[in-house]
């Protein structure tokens, strides 16, 4: 899965990663947690468009604002079918900034964290979905998740699992808002990237949402 992920890069960055002219300002974060405020990156009829949403997907058909964990992420196995995610994968696309993400090692005697990050350049683009649930009174709620598969052969020694992560050459096929066939975006996201990652852990002290710092992103063996 990808439960915690940050993002540091400059605006320049971003602007010129995702071909964007504006991008709404937020804080640089080093320790993104769901249910957060994140970028996501959409197509609309006057180009690509960045967004905030809240990261934990509410569907447009749910009764009530209530997002639950498991929506964080939507397995590519099954994404074309489960309930919350068919008609966004369908037909509402986005891709997800990111610096780097953690993923949590099994150990004999507790989970050691890590973090994992492109070995060149600031910045990756986790293939996402969203959606935008509007309550009686006329509010909505704008929201995303995250699209996960099987680890790298390199990675999963760490995790099992991954987000997409998909290069700038399929920016805009992924969010082609003319795209509805299944056989196609899943084969789209057959062309993720595996490997090209930097990893090292860090300290426990990225367990904690509330510490949102750059010690978050310090490799352990900086700070014994």
């Amino acid at each position: 899965m990808c439960g915690r992920f940050y993002l540091d890069a400059k605006t320049d960055e971003l602007l010129a990663f995702f071909g964007l002219s504006s991008i709404p300002h937020l804080p640089t974060r080093y320790n993104i947690a769901p249910s957060q405020s994140i970028l996501a990156i959409t197509d609309s009829t006057e180009g690509l468009h960045a967004g905030v949403y809240r990261w934990g997907l509410l569907p447009f058909w749910a009764k009530q604002d209530k997002s639950t964990f498991h929506t964080i992420n939507a397995r590519i196995e099954t994404v074309e079918s489960k309930p919350a995610f068919r008609t966004p994968f369908r037909s509402r696309r986005c891709l997800i900034p990111a610096s780097g993400y953690y993923e949590w090692q099994k150990q004999p005697s507790a989970k050691q964290p890590h973090c994992i990050r492109p070995e060149n350049g600031p910045l990756m683009a986790f293939a996402g979905l969203y959606d935008r649930w509007t309550d009686p009174q006329g509010g909505s709620v704008d929201s995303c998740t995250i699209i996960v598969a099987d680890a790298s052969t390199s990675l999963r020694p760490i995790h099992e699992r991954m987000p997409v992560i998909l290069q700038p050459e399929y920016f805009k096929a992924w969010l082609d808002r003319d795209q509805h066939d299944v056989s196609n975006l899943k084969a789209l996201l057959a062309q993720r990237q595996t490997e090209g990652f930097e990893t090292f852990p860090v300290s426990t002290h990225v367990n904690n949402p509330r510490n949102d710092d750059p010690r978050c992103i310090e490799p352990l063996s900086t700070l014994l």
